[in-house]
């Protein structure tokens, strides 16, 4: 993911079943889900700690002017 201009960056915030992360957030996601995109990269948003289980992820921008070109699990 990353800024579709140079030098911007993009507020996101997800969610595991509607709810915030909490302990399984990722290194680039605090534990409400809150984070932000300031360079074109590979992001980690979620590590499920324990056994893995089915669960619904949602991501919503914040703001305007993002591209997000592969979504990576396991």
């Amino acid at each position: 993911m990353g800024p579709t201009e140079s030098g911007t960056s993009v507020r996101f915030q997800v969610l595991l079943d509607g709810q915030p992360p909490g302990s399984a957030h990722g290194t680039d996601v605090d534990d409400q889900g809150r984070g932000t995109v300031p360079a074109q990269r590979l992001y980690q948003l979620i590590r499920q700690p324990g056994p893995v289980t089915d669960r619904t992820f949602e991501i919503t921008f914040l703001d305007p002017g993002v591209q997000a070109y592969a979504f990576t699990f396991g």
